[in-house]
């Protein structure tokens, strides 16, 4: 059985190599699920980690963007031992860069995070018009809507993008977190918004409290 904690480290270390080595012959012992879904928890131990040294700016953004892609790559490796069909999904996010903005790495570090915490995720992209947010909503019935900005702009595309939702009678039905560097608490209470982070692990769990 893997140590769990030792992986959440060499997760947290960034060390793929050594990541990816461990699960594949995690894999190869055929494993259960239930012992599959320990180690995909470690695993999000360690981008828990990777968030914290962010915070304290030991990591940068493309130490984020790297963590992302390792945990992808860490999700692909034990998608076989996982069970995709018989778990059961912790929840659908419908998520976006909202209208005018262009940026997508904090967007796709949430994604990857949240796909490994058993969300189902319908990523619209960047640039996402306040139509094309409302039509998803009303086609998958999700229980949380994200969206993302980085440029100060982002702030008014995301107000109008909620106020469209209510306007359309799906606000109720549904929570809303924002993120990106513009986001703060006034921001967040402006635009109408349930919650707001300016770090993945943290948005997570924003998600995971909602859906338990």
């Amino acid at each position: 059985m893997v140590n769990c904690k030792v992986l959440s480290q060499m997760v947290g270390d960034l060390d793929e190599g050594a990541v990816l080595d461990m699960l594949n012959e995690f894999v190869a012992t055929n494993p259960s699920e239930e012992e599959a879904q320990k180690v995909v928890n470690a695993c999000q131990q360690g981008m828990a980690i990777v968030g914290d040294l962010f915070d304290k700016g030991d990591y940068f953004v493309g130490d984020l963007i790297f963590a992302g892609e390792l945990l992808t790559s860490a999700i692909d490796v034990l998608k076989p031992v996982i069970g995709s069909g018989s778990t059961e999904k912790a929840g659908t996010i419908v998520l976006g860069t909202v209208q005018g903005d262009l940026h997508d790495i904090g967007k796709n570090i949430f994604k990857s995070m949240a796909e490994a915490a058993g969300f189902e995720v319908h990523d619209l992209g960047i640039d996402v018009s306040v139509g094309a947010f409302v039509e998803k909503v009303k086609e998958v019935k999700p229980q949380i809507v994200g969206m993302s900005g980085v440029l100060t702009l982002a702030i008014d595309a995301m107000k109008n993008t909620i106020d469209e939702l209510a306007s359309a009678g799906l606000r109720n039905d549904i929570k809303i977190v924002i993120g990106g560097n513009p986001v703060t608490k006034e921001a967040c209470e402006l635009v109408g918004a349930d919650a707001f982070t300016t770090n993945a692990a943290e948005g997570i769990k924003i998600c995971q409290g909602w859906v338990k």
